[in-house]
């Protein structure tokens, strides 16, 4: 788990470094695919329901799941970047919204705010509380600032496997869910929007987008829950 996450988080790095105008996404999860086989390991994206990049891609009122392509990235843009990295049987997964140059005000401030969130959640993963601790911690940050959680996607247990339980939302209530204890490894990921909390699938059977067409912010850790104190942050691509 140590070295997904640590690759997962360097490919992150990458992707963000890249990120500029007039850039497609395709061009940009082309970069991704390049960076993985030059180090031997896989997207754990890639495939994965038929999933067809490498990465999720995600821009403005698009909140996850973007496809790459032929879409252009312009200057004032929120880019989400969701990576997964397979290595060694193991999947460490992140996500990181790009600001794009100069951002608006509302914008800044929602991506500010969807950070915090991801570090109080972060904070809130101890063993012996349990994953509405979780929920509330992101849930608490967000809506004192005005905005909304996505309630129809959510973070998730990841190993082994992409997808594990327990599924842990980005709302909830102190002390209700599945108990959280050490040695479990977790990908927490607020998604915010700056306006309501409702969003619709697009027809490529992937892109999410916020329904009023609001902006999104989207960030992630994967995190080991240990005996004591708040839970580690694996998805560092400082990490040796």
């Amino acid at each position: 788990m140590r070295v997904a996450c640590r690759m997962s988080a360097e490919l992150l790095a990458a992707m963000a470094a890249q990120v500029r105008p007039g850039l497609t996404t395709g061009e940009l999860d082309d970069m991704a695919l390049e960076w993985l086989r030059s180090r031997g390991v896989k997207s754990a994206f890639f495939g994965y329901g038929g999933f067809p990049g490498q990465a999720c891609i995600s821009i403005n009122d698009e909140v996850v799941h973007g496809i790459p392509g032929r879409q252009v990235i312009n200057r004032g843009d929120l880019v989400k970047l969701d990576v997964g990295v397979t290595a060694e049987g193991f999947i460490g997964d992140n996500a990181a919204t790009v600001r794009v140059g100069a951002v608006d005000a509302e914008s800044e401030r929602l991506c500010r705010v969807t950070e915090e969130s991801l570090v109080a959640a972060i904070a809130a993963a101890r063993a012996g509380n349990r994953v509405g601790d979780i929920g509330h911690a992101v849930q608490t940050v967000v809506e004192a600032a005005g905005f909304s959680v996505v309630r129809d996607f959510c973070g998730h247990g990841v190993g082994r496997k992409l997808h594990e339980e327990p599924q842990i939302p980005n709302f909830g209530r102190v002390g209700k869910g599945p108990l959280l204890r050490p040695g479990m490894t977790l990908a927490i990921e607020p998604m915010v929007n700056l306006g309501g909390w409702q969003v619709e699938t697009l027809s490529n059977g992937w892109t999410v987008r916020t329904v009023d067409r609001s902006r999104s912010a989207h960030v992630e850790h994967t995190v080991l829950v240990l005996p004591e104190g708040p839970a580690e942050i694996l998805t560092c691509a400082e990490r040796k």
